[in-house]
């Protein structure tokens, strides 16, 4: 049986873009099954635009890792905004990181995050 977990842009990040942290972020997700607001797509596509821009690789190897993105199958989930908007004022977080939490506090299933409010925020709602 695979465990489900709600992952955010951060961690796939860090595996697709060989970030210092992407093994173990890949290993904590290996076989499992992955949920995301929609929006993941968007934050993704911003953070392949900060690696060009950043131009520690090439542009074709930015695209390269990048399009490795579309073969990770990640359920895109809605998220009751209202609610969201209520967390990320509770506990002082952006709008785009409390619909993560939102998720995974709504399907009850582990965060996968590198994002160290985030993080904390989870340990504590």
């Amino acid at each position: 049986m695979t465990a489900d977990k709600v992952v955010d842009a951060s961690a796939i990040a860090a595996f697709i873009f060989n970030e210092s942290h992407g093994a173990a972020v890949e290993a904590r997700l290996k076989d499992a099954t992955l949920f995301a607001p929609h929006f993941i797509d968007v934050e993704m596509a911003s953070v392949c635009l900060k690696k060009l821009r950043d131009a520690d690789y090439s542009r074709d190897a930015v695209f390269g890792m990048y399009s490795a993105y579309a073969s990770i199958v990640i359920r895109r989930t809605d998220v009751v905004l209202l609610e969201a908007i209520e967390l990320a004022e509770r506990v002082k977080l952006s709008l785009y990181d409390a619909s993560y939490l939102w998720l995974s506090r709504t399907l009850e299933i582990e965060l996968v995050t590198l994002d160290g409010d985030l993080e904390k925020a989870a340990k504590i709602v």
